[in-house]
């Protein structure tokens, strides 16, 4: 039996070393390598390079596009993030709540999510460009009978329609997970003692909720802040850098302007952010936790 267990402990360590080893020589050491990168003038090709200390990080700082990239990135989450989580909670439980066509409509709210962003924001394109301005003149709503993506105010509430369209999907799927978890006699209970509906969802269902919310939010959360493809596709950072998020501005320093040691100083920034974010909200929630 002990020969057993030690071949079984080598097969579950040989099966581990693999991914682990994959992982670290592609993302550990890709990210090591960065941040080293982004404290020279390295310009993606020349295989000299200087070291440069904190010149590049100096000069983002003082960079107003770095943060009206910022400034757009954050106000790109906030709306990304509040619009997934509240829609994909009502979703979950609308769907959770079906007794009959359950799995079929399901399935109807999950197909953007096996569509690819890029081919998303190109469908959503020729939509804004040729069908929504027809349904404004129609309408006579002045500001929507022209493209939405061709004005600064209206393009990024636009850009992150369009992500929430399709990023809803899997929180969706994560919220009905958790609702199917809760005890049946919880709610019988509750009915039984007179409480309405926002009483049972405040102290039942949301109290479960809890560990299904820190990761829908973790998710959107990086999902926001790293967004690239759909800001990219469907306006390239316009009109007037009213959509340049962060990713935008990394891709144009580095691929533009032959700048790969300033984006890696981009990259390294946007990495501190969104950790920070994280971190915050996994304190905030589980302490909400705690309390329930």
């Amino acid at each position: 039996m002990s020969n057993r267990k030690l071949n079984n402990r080598l097969i579950y360590l040989g099966f581990t070393i693999i991914p682990v080893a994959l992982y670290t020589f592609f993302y550990v050491f890709s990210v090591i390598r960065g941040i080293g990168y982004s404290f020279t003038d390295w310009d993606g090709l020349s295989r000299d390079y200087n070291l440069i200390g904190l010149k590049n990080y100096i000069s983002l700082f003082n960079n107003p596009n770095f943060w009206n990239s910022l400034k757009t990135t954050v106000l790109y989450s906030i709306m990304l993030v509040t619009s997934v989580v509240v829609l994909s909670l009502l979703l979950a439980l609308s769907l959770n709540s079906l007794k009959r066509f359950k799995t079929f409509v399901k399935s109807i709210f999950f197909v953007p999510a096996m569509i690819g962003g890029i081919t998303i924001a190109l469908i959503w394109n020729q939509l804004f460009y040729r069908v929504v301005p027809l349904i404004g003149q129609a309408l006579n709503i002045e500001w929507l009978s022209q493209s939405v993506l061709m004005r600064g105010v209206t393009a990024l509430p636009a850009v992150v329609f369009v992500n929430v369209w399709q990023a809803v999907a899997m929180p969706t799927v994560i919220f009905i997970a958790g609702l199917q978890q809760i005890p049946d006699e919880q709610y019988e209970s509750a009915m039984m003692d007179g409480a309405t509906t926002f009483q049972r969802f405040r102290y039942i269902t949301f109290p479960y909720l809890v560990p299904t919310i820190t990761v829908n939010l973790v998710l959107t959360i990086k999902q926001g802040f790293t967004s690239f493809d759909f800001p990219f596709a469907l306006t390239g950072g316009g009109p007037v850098r009213a959509t340049e998020v962060i990713g935008i501005l990394i891709y144009n320093d580095a691929f533009e302007n032959m700048r790969f040691s300033m984006a890696n100083a981009e990259a390294c920034v946007l990495f501190v952010i969104v950790a920070i974010f994280s971190l915050t909200q996994l304190k905030l929630t589980s302490k909400g936790g705690v309390r329930e």
